[in-house]
């Protein structure tokens, strides 16, 4: 089976890509067309999140294990597509260079038969110039109120006399 997906940039812009895949390609290679569509070079760090339908971030699937053994985590050479998106669950994010955050909203529009003749992966559609620079993002805490108010496990350490220790302590 082929799978259409439709990457959209999270920007103001409209900026997307339509592209066609094979289902049982691996998420490496799906990464690599999407970089290539969109005009990027592939050398920046890169992850897939799998995502509910309110764009929510859930597992990560790394192009590389940077965890140095702590955790495992899944790695896009070693998942494919059909591990991960499915008419149920059709949505992930992906995320290109963590430095400048590049966000982009990935969604299955289509599941089709294989096509004789046709060569995948296929960008069947480009819309939109990428900017100069990624979007800035908004980085909102879940709960609105300052960090120390109603928590009563906040330490004010401007209290040096309650932190329990010698100032001349060398």
């Amino acid at each position: 089976m082929i799978y259409r997906f439709r990457i959209i940039l999270d920007t103001e812009e409209d900026v997307f890509r339509d592209i066609e895949i094979e289902q049982d390609a691996t998420l490496e290679q799906f990464h690599n067309v999407i970089t290539q569509s969109f005009g990027f070079d592939g050398t920046e760090m890169a992850s897939f999140y799998i995502s509910d339908d309110q764009w929510t971030q859930g597992e990560e699937i790394s192009l590389f294990d940077m965890s140095e053994g702590n955790q495992p985590v899944r790695l896009m050479n070693e998942t494919t597509l059909i591990d991960v998106v499915n008419e149920a669950s059709p949505k992930l994010i992906y995320i290109y260079d963590f430095l400048s955050m590049w966000t982009f909203l990935v969604e299955l529009a289509e599941i089709s038969e294989y096509e004789n003749g046709m060569e995948y992966p296929n960008v069947m559609f480009i819309h939109g110039q990428i900017p100069d620079h990624a979007p800035e993002k908004e980085f909102k805490s879940d709960e609105s109120m300052d960090f120390d108010e109603g928590n009563e496990d906040f330490m004010d350490l401007d209290e040096y006399d309650d932190l329990g220790f010698d100032e001349n302590w060398n």
